[in-house]
């Protein structure tokens, strides 16, 4: 974890120039700029630099490569829904150890998206703490879970956004709230009432990203945090391997 800050820049200027290059190859078949941004949303690969920082994370904790999965054999079952895919597992000698869900949130819309990314987090640990809860995992104990996420440090995520109470008055902390800080009480929330293990939350402007820039609005919600903390249950599980040999 020394080059932490080297490398986590590095997948931030990674997810940047992967989106750009999406963005181009699309409009240059389609001749259209908005099918471009579109494409850049759905393409996929963005968040490959993180995922694979994560993995080279718990392979040097100690887990064997070919236990930490990623992009094939990600399913795993769920209890309001048959399956459901993970960005990273780690099976361990057949017994679920962690995974994490792997989000980014780029303009220029993002009330669209916000509800969804809330909706999907929780739902997703819901379903899989459901599943554990009865029995789902074998002789797993309770997996790590994990939630990160990328925003686009821009205008339209920093500055207030005004809410609508027709009825009743919503909790006073998302008054005037961005949604910046919406995702920041989004994620303190869902570790708070544990349903995520840890959460990571960074912002990143396109530009200054391109050159791996980015900030962490929160200690709580740091990347090395967020990693400190699945590292250690990853090395707790490595020696506990150890002592079984």
């Amino acid at each position: 974890m020394i080059d932490l800050d080297r490398q986590l820049a590095s997948a931030v200027r990674k997810f940047w120039q992967t989106r750009r290059r999406q963005r181009r190859r699309q409009g240059s078949v389609s001749g259209k700029s908005d099918q471009g941004s579109r494409r850049a949303v759905t393409g996929g690969a963005q968040m490959d630099g993180f995922v694979d920082l994560v993995r080279r994370l718990l392979v040097e904790s100690g887990l064997p490569r070919a236990s930490v999965f990623v992009k094939k054999r990600v399913v795993l079952p769920g209890f309001f829904r048959p399956t459901k895919e993970w960005d990273l597992l780690a099976v361990v000698d057949d017994r679920l150890l962690a995974t994490i869900e792997f989000k980014s949130h780029v303009g220029p819309s993002f009330g669209n998206n916000y509800n969804n990314r809330a909706e999907e987090a929780l739902g997703s640990a819901t379903d899989i703490l459901t599943a554990y809860r009865e029995g789902a995992f074998a002789h797993s104990s309770r997996p790590w879970l994990g939630y990160f996420l990328l925003l686009e440090d821009a205008p339209g995520s920093t500055r207030p956004i005004k809410v609508t109470e027709p009825h009743f008055s919503v909790f006073e902390e998302f008054r005037g709230a961005s949604y910046e800080k919406r995702y920041q009480l989004l994620c303190l929330k869902l570790v708070r009432e544990r349903l995520y293990d840890s959460a990571c939350l960074i912002l990143s402007d396109r530009e200054e990203g391109l050159k791996g820039g980015y900030r962490e609005p929160l200690p709580e919600l740091s990347f090395r945090s967020f990693v400190a903390s699945l590292t250690a249950q990853a090395i707790a599980h490595a020696r506990f391997r150890e002592t079984q040999k």
